[in-house]
């Protein structure tokens, strides 16, 4: 489709009937530290919680009275199951919502609630490709409007008008947008509109590192299918980028901003400084890639704007959160330090690290009769501070492993640190299990016939799936055999064995 026509599409759009314009706000404390104008575009303000009610109304509301008699369905957990289920109650059409059967029973309630009466829900299969499949068979046996999450012109239309109102609502200068990407609807809509409108401002996209297909599509020049996708960001974890949303992003998108968990985190918290309002890790995504283009380019004194595009949170999620935010704002290292079983040196290590710096977290345990490892968390004001320390442990002596970005060490060794236990045979592997009752019981049935597990530690981050860290105990002879086992569980899954903090700490 011709970008004239999106622009006549997106300027036509019929998602007024039901939603009002959100407002653009300044944070004025992020502003200020980090020396460039910066702007939220509130769509956690919608009834819903998020954009995606833009697009699943502007789609829905051009249907014929025969397609909204017959019904529509879609396949989602997440905000555009909401917002489906908000527009179908609106329009007094009925819709099917298909969703993983992994789905928890707080997001299934939301969309029950907004959908009342004109919903059905189908769970099905344990995650959402399997929902797709299942909805599309249903799609075909009932002769039923599918709404898509995302590809889908007037999805991406009503996605558009968010751009539409930040150029009439920001009459100063504007340098950049940022935009998350899952499967592209928002930024392809605000995109070929700003640049229809003002091709000189940049458009950017924001994507987790572990959930990239768009970035991974747009390198290759092809719409690449991840194997698997991560789990923090869940409302943009989507293993291909749409037809439609491909193109339009390789046509309009200026680049794509990779960011990870702890950089999310940290904007969330940023949000919440300036705000008191707590976004989704999704909906903090581009202000954490807002926050990267700063720091890669030093611009400033710049006018930037991103997509605060959800507030659909589990309140148990904040404390993972608050635990990574330090690390995102390189506000805390995380170093392993090995010192001698020696009278002295751990004064001498304490006296070298407490010099100048705050200590955050301090874990010790005897190793054996010659060393001592310790895992350390330390204050910092900035990423090159780390090097500062690594540098200035070397030249004392002590040898050590800077652990800030190492994921094992954050999510579960520095929480189990109590005497290394050497078992033999043993391999480390990491798991991320949905949350959902029975699930640990079925993996330990699995495990347990076959070999011994001789570690175990679950870690519940609050939202629909948790990590899970297990030690296996398998014999040189059947090492090939459990390599084969593993990938039957069906779990996403990390082999840790080799993992310094492991070797260091519980090994």
């Amino acid at each position: 489709m011709p970008q004239t026509d999106y622009l006549k599409k997106i300027l036509t759009a019929r998602v007024y009937d039901i939603v009002q314009e959100t407002p653009l706000e300044k944070a004025p404390q992020l502003s200020r530290r980090m020396g460039n104008h910066i702007y939220l575009k509130r769509e956690d303000y919608h009834e819903v919680f998020s954009y995606k009610i833009r697009g699943a109304y502007n789609k829905m509301a051009q249907l014929t009275h025969e397609q909204i008699k017959q019904g529509v369905i879609t396949a989602s957990a997440g905000n555009h199951a909401q917002g489906v289920a908000f527009c179908a109650s609106h329009l007094k059409c009925k819709a099917i919502i298909v969703v993983p059967e992994t789905t928890p029973a707080v997001k299934i309630d939301a969309i029950k609630r907004f959908g009342g009466e004109y919903i059905s829900i189908v769970l099905h299969g344990g995650s959402y490709t399997d929902a797709y499949d299942h909805a599309m068979t249903l799609q075909k046996q009932n002769k039923l409007t599918f709404v898509h999450p995302y590809d889908d012109p007037d999805v991406i239309a009503g996605q558009g008008t968010m751009a539409m109102e930040i150029l009439r609502q920001h009459s100063e200068r504007l340098d950049a947008v940022f935009v998350p990407i899952g499967g592209g609807g928002a930024i392809a809509g605000i995109a070929s509109y700003i640049k229809a409108i003002h091709p000189e401002i940049k458009v950017y996209g924001v994507q987790s590192v572990d959930s990239d297909a768009m970035a991974q599509s747009v390198k290759a020049g092809k719409r690449v299918t991840l194997k698997d996708v991560g789990i923090f960001a869940d409302g943009t974890a989507v293993k291909q980028p749409g037809k439609e949303t491909f193109r339009l992003v390789q046509q309009y998108v200026d680049g794509i901003i990779l960011v990870d968990t702890d950089a999310i985190c940290t904007a969330i918290r940023d949000v919440f400084q300036d705000t008191r309002d707590i976004l989704e890790p999704s909906g903090a995504l581009g202000l954490a890639g807002l926050k990267a283009y700063i720091e890669k380019t030093g611009a400033k004194n710049e006018h930037l704007v991103t997509i605060a595009s959800g507030a659909n949170t589990n309140f148990n999620r904040l404390r993972f959160v608050a635990d990574r935010a330090e690390m995102g704002e390189a506000r805390e290292a995380l170093f392993a330090i090995t010192i001698p079983e020696a009278r002295g040196s751990f004064k001498k290590l304490c006296d070298l690290l407490g010099e100048h710096r705050s200590i955050t977290e301090f874990n010790y345990r005897m190793n054996s009769t010659n060393a001592a490892h310790i895992m350390v968390g330390i204050a910092i004001s900035n990423h090159g501070d780390s090097i500062k320390i690594s540098d200035k442990l070397t030249k004392k002596g002590f040898q050590h492993v800077d652990m800030t970005h190492n994921d094992l060490a954050k999510q579960h060794v520095r929480n189990m640190i109590g005497g290394a236990v050497s078992a033999r045979d043993e391999l480390l592997y990491r798991f991320e299990f949905p949350e959902r009752a029975g699930v640990l019981f079925s993996f330990l049935n699995s495990v347990s016939p076959h070999w011994n597990i001789s570690l175990f530690q679950y870690r519940n981050q609050g939202g629909d799936f948790s990590s899970i860290l297990v030690g296996i105990q398998v014999p040189s002879d059947e090492r090939a055999k459990f390599k084969k086992f593993i990938p039957t569980l069906g779990y996403r899954f990390w082999d840790e064995t080799d993992n310094a903090a492991y070797r260091l700490f519980l090994n």
